[in-house]
């Protein structure tokens, strides 16, 4: 993932993504740097209009970031009261059976 973030940052900065504009960016972050990773990504991403595909990509990430925006914990639904009592009911018919078994074994 830290090669697809570095053109990502390359990208944001308006700046070719190449074979050492990614290595530079992965160095200054610490990185071990594999130079054949960085060749298929460059490679692969030649190909891609990456406006395009951060255009496509936003009802996705604007979707799983809309929880995170949430203040407190959220009130429980009444879909979700109904859930814990069956467990509750599940659990008590599994004792039951539990005792009955002990009278046949």
């Amino acid at each position: 993932m830290e090669y697809v973030y570095a053109a990502m940052l390359l990208h944001k900065a308006g700046k070719p993504i190449d074979e050492d504009n990614v290595t530079k960016v992965l160095q200054s972050a610490g990185i071990q740097v594999d130079q054949t990773r960085v060749k298929a990504l460059v490679a692969a991403l030649s190909e891609v209009n990456i406006d395009e595909a951060i255009k496509s990509a936003p009802t996705f990430m604007q979707a799983a970031a809309a929880p995170a925006a949430t203040s407190g914990p959220a009130a429980p639904t009444a879909e979700q009261k109904p859930k814990v009592e069956e467990k509750k009911e599940e659990k008590k018919e599994e004792e039951a059976l539990e005792g009955l078994g002990a009278l046949f074994g």
